[in-house]
């Protein structure tokens, strides 16, 4: 069995160090954003430690402010492999994948993927398999935001048949468990167990041999996807992260050219 052996950022005890002492603030009391720097700092050898960087061999290549006001942009890199997560001010919290701007989803065009070279015969449908419209999912089981998409899915499919969401599963490396119960919800391609993985019960052990999720992980990845959950749309329209039912829907139903 393949596994990406990327930096298990999983670890939550990495982010409760001793090391960093005091109340924490993402902010201080007083002061503009502008100036988070003058009171904030993490350099790449502390950023290395608290991500436990050396243990998988594994290179703080970079780090910077991010878009989102008490949060710092950390590229990592391990071989041939780079991705990008998010610390905060406090340095007691991770986030996984990239911002997006909301104003971005209505004004700016959203990156087209061919939809031939996304294979659905394995996918975990959702909703009604005749349905018109064809939602694609890439779905970490461990992904607290895939969780929350995944209510928002039940949600459209239970008052729209012409909308069906194909589940692929996409494991992502900070999460050391995903591979084995993505495995498992494929081999039994079972919605079931996908929802019993999004509340949190334990998964059964694979019970089958397949490629198939080294395969998702290779085309995310030759797709330009580098975290979860990812969505694509009827068009191809590539959409990043989580939405609430209603905006998925306009979404949905306002395709592009």
């Amino acid at each position: 069995m393949k596994k990406r052996f990327l930096i298990v950022l999983a670890f939550a005890l990495a982010f409760t160090v001793s090391s960093i002492g005091g109340r924490a603030e993402a902010f201080p009391a007083t002061g503009s954003a502008a100036k988070c720097t003058d009171c904030h700092t993490l350099t790449k050898e502390e950023a290395a430690k608290l991500l436990r960087a050396d243990q998988f061999k594994a290179q703080i290549k970079d780090v910077r402010m991010s878009p989102v006001k008490g949060i710092w942009e950390l590229e990592v890199s391990q071989g041939d492999k780079v991705f990008i997560v998010y610390v905060d001010f406090a340095k007691k919290f991770l986030v996984e994948g990239r911002f997006t701007e909301l104003s971005q989803i209505g004004e700016k065009q959203l990156k087209k993927v061919d939809l031939k070279r996304i294979p659905l015969d394995n996918a975990i449908i959702m909703g009604n398999p005749k349905a018109e419209k064809k939602v694609i999912v890439f779905d970490d089981p461990d992904c607290p935001y895939c969780a929350k998409l995944h209510e928002e899915i039940k949600k459209i499919i239970a008052k729209r048949s012409d909308i069906a969401f194909y589940i692929k599963m996409y494991p992502l490396p900070m999460h050391p468990n995903a591979y084995d119960k993505s495995k498992a919800i494929v081999c039994q391609k079972s919605a079931k167990l996908l929802d019993d993985a999004f509340t949190g019960k334990k998964l059964p052990a694979p019970d089958c041999e397949t490629d198939e999720i080294d395969n998702n992980i290779k085309l995310a990845e030759e797709l330009g996807i580098s975290g979860t959950p990812a969505l694509i749309l009827p068009d191809g329209r590539l959409l990043p992260g989580y939405a609430p039912a209603d905006a998925l829907l306009g979404i949905i139903d306002s395709p592009q050219p």
